[in-house]
């Protein structure tokens, strides 16, 4: 089960974790994030203990949506010590996000 990101936890799950991070920014009413969805939570399965895998809802969340230009969802940003290191916009296949991941293990 991919993990719930909020503005109030993103720096402490996010920013702080000694394992890469791939954040779904997305929003319940945005159909190309529900999409997305089921593919972040296989990845969150695939990758449990590996990377931190999380989703941030943009509609409750806006600080760090804006922070780092997600101006399109879905937005999923790989983070690596604190430091964003890949940008996918729009939906793609699994391979894609888990390549992502893999060549930061």
């Amino acid at each position: 089960m991919a993990l719930e990101i909020t503005d109030a936890s993103f720096e402490e799950v996010v920013l702080k974790s000694d394992k890469p991070v791939m954040v779904d920014f997305w929003a319940a009413w945005c159909g190309p994030c529900r999409m997305v969805g089921p593919i972040i939570e296989e990845i969150s399965s695939d990758y449990d203990g590996k990377a931190v895998v999380g989703k941030l809802d943009v509609d409750a969340n806006q600080e760090f949506a804006a922070k780092y230009g997600v101006r399109n969802i879905p937005t999923v940003l790989i983070f690596k010590d604190g430091e964003v290191v890949g940008r996918q916009v729009g939906v793609a296949p699994k391979t894609t996000y888990a390549q992502a991941l893999d060549t930061l293990l």
